[in-house]
């Protein structure tokens, strides 16, 4: 499990005066760059080899401005060349959300999946 701790930001509420929902999603996308790191060490774009086909996402409790939210990130499956990313967001130790990504390991010259390799298999089964 990777654990990343964030400070929200000022710009991050709405008028309701708690983070946006818009901003979880971002949230959750910033804790995976350790697993891109496992398809792109150094993160450069022109190297890119994941996409996004799905994300859900549930709130369960409103986000304040005031105290710092800790996101989880773990692994929950492992395909042929797909994975499921679960991912929650505390707040003072409240679960305030939980989200599911589906990622593909993804050819961009070929423009089609291209199968994970062992090695990105056994990286992805210690998140």
């Amino acid at each position: 499990m990777i654990k990343k701790t964030m400070t929200p930001a000022f710009n991050e509420t709405d008028a309701l005066g708690h983070i946006n929902n818009t901003v979880v999603p971002r949230w959750f996308e910033n804790a995976r760059v350790p697993i891109f790191r496992i398809f792109t060490p150094d993160l450069n774009p022109n190297d890119w080899h994941l996409i996004v086909v799905k994300i859900e996402i549930e709130y369960t409790a409103q986000i304040g401005y005031q105290h710092d939210v800790e996101i989880t990130t773990e692994v929950s499956h492992v395909g042929n060349s797909s994975f499921v990313v679960d991912q929650c967001v505390y707040q003072s130790g409240v679960l305030c959300a939980k989200g599911k990504t589906v990622m593909v390991h993804f050819d961009y010259q070929a423009q089609k999946p291209a199968s994970l390799t062992d090695d990105q298999k056994l990286h992805l089964n210690e998140v």
